[in-house]
């Protein structure tokens, strides 16, 4: 028997874990104690690492898809399929043809950040998609916008602030999210004890509110009115400590004039003198941040309320400040090392739709379009790295319609779920005990600044293939492929950047991360890390500003034309019809503490106890109804309807529906062993891919307005 350290790869939480190893089998998992960031914290996910690495259902070797099913094959004639499917897609329709999307997991995979963009920058396709417009897309852009480059994002200070305002956001159930914050709850114990204030808004009372000073409801939809409206209070009154190198106040000023606590208010769904005092308070406070995730991103105005948060924090004086909202500095920066760009915007436009990219990726809500619209430049193959988009994106029974209709699908996961079953070939990965881990982006977003190096806790199992030496591997038949083409226009698009990921794809993520450790923090490196297991503390944040920015002159511009031109549509919500019609509702998303989006359902430990997929509802609204508590109900939108059951619950806001993300494995066609007993249909069977943020195109999964009935 052995004790090993390592560190949970499977949400953004980066939590410290012990294992306790024995015939190559990890018998036990305990949080690190002394992990310098997550200090003992661990979830029932994490625990869940030994199911997933003995899951019967796991694919170890690839399969192909056949008319008698599913048959296993070697990976060598895998690679021969992936090749030939992709490159004859290129030869005969064009490089466009070729479509990608990456799922979450790869950020949480060092093999698959140090070996995946090399390869997937072969492909040389524009039609890249990813969770990220799904997701976090407006927090980059904005990011983007004022501060040079989309992750130079401002972390919360919660170890020291005196007020965290939260808006729709939960890390009670996500230790953070564009946050890495494991051990929320002591966190929030340590504010409260030194006299701190929490405060949440939310349309739903969340596990993060019931650990909260304050919790106030807000309508779905209008978080944006909301945030002007502090923002507005903290100018009128004077309460702003605004740094040197911030230019636009004064604008700002005329920009949010009309949107004061008592024209907000009535479509809000919260109290004008509420909204004040809020203002008042954080803008008082000694030290504040505001942070906003999901439920603020994914809706109509995500960006402009993104926007309005760093706006809030600057003119509080509580950017670049102890608790406030600082840069990190990891031991492998991203940014400052340039590993990963600044990002772009509107550079170019998708064919069908006419939306912008974002960092060379387009909106995933137009992937459907961009599968079924005819024409020169029509996806005919799909490249699926680690994602399951038919239960993650906006109309899933369409996009589960357009990828059975593609040419070549090939699929990067060691499951067989609601998308990769539709792939000709599935590559399996190992799973994240079964390789070297070292965190290259959540370092970046982290509360308190560690490193830590991981070694494989366990070997592979006979004919796995970790993710990295996959894209090693196809990408060198992909490169020769292209070079025997005999098509000029083919061999031109090779290119001096195909050259060096090529050379990149030979070197092991040890090897890149040493590099990278060496040549950036002196005394650090691979070997130094392993020497500490537990990981090395670098410190809290620090203030940095403006020396950390990544804008050409040093400076911020509060005023971003296109989104502050985006107001004009936000100020119609107080004159228009911004409430649901007579007899609608507005439908929100929810996440569990023991589900990881659109997978991890398939194991016991996690889906034991009492069911989670309801349609949660406010007493209210089901007996104005005359739906019981517990009824099968239909959940119409103008996407479409699904069944579900319902559960009355005065968590609720009243006139608000919660459905969570990632339910609706039905589909698979396979019998597991777990997943096909959970219950519960997707939610973006009625979400509308047509319906997105105006400014940045991320997907709108919040505030949909629905009617529930009995069936």
């Amino acid at each position: 028997m052995t004790v090993e350290f390592g560190t949970c790869n499977l949400c953004e939480a980066m939590c410290g874990l012990e294992f306790t190893v024995e015939d190559n089998a990890v018998t036990s998992i305990r949080g690190d104690k002394k992990d310098p960031l997550s200090r003992g914290h661990i979830c029932p996910k994490a625990l869940s690492l030994i199911d997933l690495h003995a899951d019967p259902d796991r694919l170890i070797k690839p399969v192909r898809r056949t008319d008698s099913g599913w048959q296993e094959i070697e990976w060598d004639e895998a690679y021969r399929i992936v090749v030939d499917g992709l490159v004859s897609t290129r030869r005969d329709h064009g490089a466009n043809a070729v479509g990608i999307y990456q799922g979450n997991p790869n950020v949480h995979s060092l093999g698959a950040m140090t070996h995946g963009i090399p390869f997937t920058s072969m492909l040389r396709t524009r039609n890249r998609y990813s969770a990220t417009s799904l997701d976090q897309l407006p927090h980059q852009l904005v990011n983007h916008l004022m501060y040079g480059h989309q992750l130079v994002l401002p972390i919360p200070d919660i170890d020291r602030t005196d007020f965290f305002l939260v808006l729709g956001g939960n890390p009670m159930a996500s230790n953070g999210s564009m946050m890495t914050v494991p051990d929320f709850a002591q966190r929030v114990r340590d504010l409260k004890a030194r006299g701190g204030t929490l405060v949440v808004v939310d349309p739903r009372r969340t596990e993060t509110a019931d650990v909260a000073d304050e919790h106030h409801f807000v309508r779905p939809g209008t978080d944006a009115l909301l945030l002007l409206a502090l923002v507005n209070v903290v100018l009128e009154t004077g309460a702003t400590r605004v740094a040197d190198y911030v230019d636009g106040v004064s604008e700002i000023a005329s920009f949010v004039r009309d949107f004061a606590p008592e024209a907000v208010a009535p479509v809000v769904g919260m109290a004008a003198e509420a909204i004040t005092d809020l203002a008042t308070r954080f803008a008082g406070a000694e030290s504040a941040v505001a942070y906003g995730r999901m439920g603020v991103s994914t809706q109509k105005f995500g960006t402009v309320c993104q926007w309005a948060i760093q706006v809030l924090n600057i003119l509080t004086g509580n950017l670049d400040r102890v608790g406030g909202a600082l840069l990190t500095d990891p031991a492998i920066d991203l940014v400052e090392r340039k590993i990963v760009g600044r990002g772009h915007f509107d550079k170019w436009r998708s064919r069908v739709r006419d939306l912008p990219e974002f960092a060379g990726e387009f909106p995933s809500s137009t992937l459907v379009d961009e599968m079924t619209t005819p024409g020169d430049g029509r996806i005919r193959a799909m490249a699926v790295f680690s994602g399951n988009p038919v239960l993650s994106m906006p109309g899933g029974d369409t996009l589960d319609q357009a990828f059975a209709d593609l040419d070549f699908m090939v699929s990067f996961d060691f499951y067989i779920n609601e998308t990769s079953r539709h792939a000709d070939v599935i590559l399996p990965p190992t799973m994240s005990l079964e390789r070297d881990h070292y965190d290259l982006i959540f370092s970046t977003f982290a509360v308190r600044n560690t490193a830590k190096f991981m070694p494989a806790v366990l070997p592979k199992k006979p004919g796995a293939k970790a993710d990295w030496e996959i894209f090693r591997d196809l990408g060198i038949r992909y490169q020769a492929a292209l070079a025997q083409s005999p098509v000029d226009r083919v061999r031109r698009r090779l290119s001096p950047k195909s050259v060096v990921a090529e050379a990149r794809l030979r070197l092991s993520p040890r090897r890149t991360v040493d590099a990278l450790l060496r040549s950036g923090r002196k005394g650090l490196s691979v070997r130094a890390l392993s020497k500490s297991p537990h990981g090395t503390d670098l410190g809290p944040l620090r203030p940095g500003l403006p020396a950390k920015l990544r804008t050409r002159d040093k400076r911020i511009q509060l005023v971003q034309d296109v989104v502050v031109g985006d107001l004009p549509a936000v100020h119609d919500m107080l004159t228009t019809a911004s409430v649901p019609a007579d007899g609608q509702l507005l439908m929100i998303g929810r996440r569990h503490l023991r589900s990881n989006n659109s997978w991890m359902h398939n194991t016991a430990r996690l889906t034991k106890g009492k069911p989670r997929h309801q349609l949660l509802a406010h007493p209210d609204d089901l007996r104005a109804r005359g739906i019981g508590d517990g009824a099968l109900v239909t959940v119409t939108s103008a996407a479409g309807s699904v069944s579900i059951e319902v559960l009355a619950s005065d968590r609720m806001m009243p006139g608000v529906v919660s459905m969570p993300h990632g339910f609706g494995h039905q589909r698979t066609g396979v019998e597991l062993s777990v997943a096909s007993t959970v219950k519960g249909p997707s939610v973006n069977d009625i979400t509308d891919p047509q319906q997105v943020d105006a400014v940045s195109a991320n997907a709108v999964l919040n505030g949909i307005p629905v009617t529930i009935a009995a069936v």
